[in-house]
């Protein structure tokens, strides 16, 4: 099992996004989560194409951007022209969700699907065998700093199970939401490779070395895992 952090800016200094990003880069994450939200699909407006483009040159960790989006066929090619090298749609609002994940990967990003938390892992069935990694929201999505669900648990196993039964076992699972030191191990146990965290590593004010912690913690949880 290869564990990949990935540390969400949406609870970093906006202010000092390129001190944030160097210190969880010191720390070990192994890329940087950007959520994009519209105020529509999700209570919150965040991050657009220009600030996904300065990101690019503050860093050369791959950028994992989250379209909380309700027309995210539209700003598809502009957040990959941005730097944006993975891409993950929310299943709830693409009616034509295979042709969209074909367009991502045509672009040349990864692709990945979302699912939130009352969804039901039947959503994805028919593209299981096509995405590059799923993301499975333990949170309800829009803002930071949110309770971990437990029930995410057993929807981790079962997207694990679909994703095994398509004959894509490559593609990992990403989980977002209330990823910290408390929830971590169950989280990796449950079968889940990449670790959005936000707060957990931001909030403190000692980014590098919460970062650091939480790797840590997830690499001893998955000695003996899947992989």
């Amino acid at each position: 099992m290869t564990i990949r952090l990935a540390a969400s800016i949406l609870s970093a200094d906006f202010s000092a996004l390129g001190r944030d990003i160097d210190a969880v880069t010191r720390g070990g994450a192994d890329q940087v989560h950007v959520d994009v939200m519209d105020g529509h699909f999700v209570p919150n407006l965040t991050i657009g194409v220009p600030v996904v483009k300065s990101l690019r040159k503050a860093t050369t960790l791959p950028l994992d951007v989250h379209l909380m989006i309700t027309d995210p066929d539209r700003f598809i090619a502009p957040f990959i022209d941005a730097g944006a090298n993975l891409i993950s749609v929310h299943v709830e609002v693409l009616p034509h969700l295979h042709r969209t994940i074909a367009q991502i990967k045509k672009l040349g990003a990864q692709a990945g699907v979302v699912l939130n938390p009352s969804t039901p892992v039947s959503a994805i069935e028919e593209v299981a065998a096509d995405v590059d990694f799923v993301l499975v929201m333990s949170v309800n999505p829009g803002f930071g700093g949110q309770v971990f669900i437990p029930r995410s648990l057993a929807k981790i196993r079962a997207v694990r199970a679909l994703l095994d039964r398509v004959g894509n076992q490559a593609a990992p699972i990403e989980v977002d939401g209330g990823v910290d030191l408390n929830t971590v191990a169950s989280v990796v146990d449950a079968g889940a490779e990449w670790l959005v965290a936000g707060q957990a590593i931001f909030g403190g004010g000692a980014a590098e070395s919460a970062a650091r912690a939480l790797k840590d913690a997830a690499q001893r949880a998955s000695h003996g895992g899947r992989r």
